[in-house]
C-alpha cells in the first residue's frame, strides 16, 4: 500500500490534547454565609423533629453533576462500523476538569479511508445555561438541521472541506440533556481518491454515534 501524507488539517487533528485540554470549565461555588460576629450568637428556637437548616434544592435542580466515561459512551460495535481499524476502547483526552468536560476519540487509516470520531460530554452549571451554550453553538454552525427524538434538543450539520485536492467531510452533532451537552463530530477522507464520504454516510454516523452518546448520559441521570 502506497504511503499518503495526511493534509494539513487532519495532521492538527492527530494531536488535539491541546486544544481540548484547556476546555475542561470552573463551577463557581455558591454564597457562603458569613461567620458570625465574635462573642455575639443568635440563639435559635427550632421546633422539635423539624431540622435547623433549610434543605438545599441546588443538587436537585441539576440532573448531572458529573461527566460520564466517554469511551463507554460508543458501544464497540459501533466504533467499528464507523472507525473501521481503530481500538474500539477509544482514547480519552485530558482534560483539566473531568467532573465538567470528558472526551473520548477514536481514529484509524483502514487501506485509503480515513475516520475520526469525537464525543464529547459537557456539565453546565444550570440547565439555563447548557440551554443558552447549546443555542450558540447552533447559531454559530448554519446549514444544518434538527434531529428529532434526540435528548432535550438536538442539531446536526455537515461541511466539506479541501486542502492540496484532498476533500474531508466533517459532520456535527450537539445534543442538550438537562443541564448536560453531548458533541459528536465524525469526518472521513479517501486518501486514494482525494474524495470524501457522501454527506449522508458522515451525518447518519455522527446522529447514530449522538444516539449512543445520550443513552449513556440518561444512565446517570438523578
Amino acid at each position: 500500500m502506497r504511503s499518503f501524507p495526511l493534509p494539513l488539517t487532519l495532521t492538527a487533528r492527530l494531536s488535539p490534547v491541546a486544544v481540548l485540554a484547556c476546555a475542561g470549565w470552573a463551577l463557581t461555588s455558591g454564597p457562603v454565609a458569613p461567620p458570625a460576629a465574635a462573642g455575639h450568637q443568635t440563639p435559635q428556637n427550632t421546633p422539635a423533629g423539624s431540622s435547623s437548616a433549610a434543605p438545599s434544592t441546588t443538587a436537585a435542580a441539576n440532573a448531572y453533576a458529573t461527566a460520564p466515561a466517554p469511551c463507554a459512551g460508543v458501544p464497540g460495535a459501533t466504533v467499528k462500523s464507523l472507525v473501521p481499524g481503530a481500538k474500539t476502547a477509544g482514547k480519552e483526552i485530558p482534560s483539566t476538569d473531568t467532573r465538567l468536560r470528558r472526551t473520548c476519540s477514536w481514529n484509524a487509516l483502514h487501506g485509503y479511508d480515513y475516520r475520526w470520531l469525537d464525543v464529547s460530554f459537557e456539565i453546565s452549571p444550570s440547565e439555563q445555561e447548557a440551554k443558552k451554550e447549546y443555542e450558540q453553538r447552533v447559531a454559530e454552525r448554519g446549514g444544518g438541521g434538527a434531529v428529532p427524538g434526540l435528548g432535550d434538543g438536538a442539531y446536526s450539520v455537515v461541511n466539506l472541506t479541501t486542502e492540496d485536492k484532498q476533500e474531508t467531510r466533517e459532520g456535527v452533532v450537539l445534543a442538550r440533556v438537562a443541564n448536560a451537552l453531548v458533541v459528536v463530530t465524525y469526518s472521513g477522507s479517501d486518501f486514494e481518491s482525494k474524495k470524501a464520504p457522501g454527506t449522508d454516510e458522515i451525518n447518519k454516523g455522527a446522529i447514530k454515534a449522538a444516539k449512543s452518546a445520550v443513552a449513556a448520559l440518561g444512565g446517570g441521570r438523578g
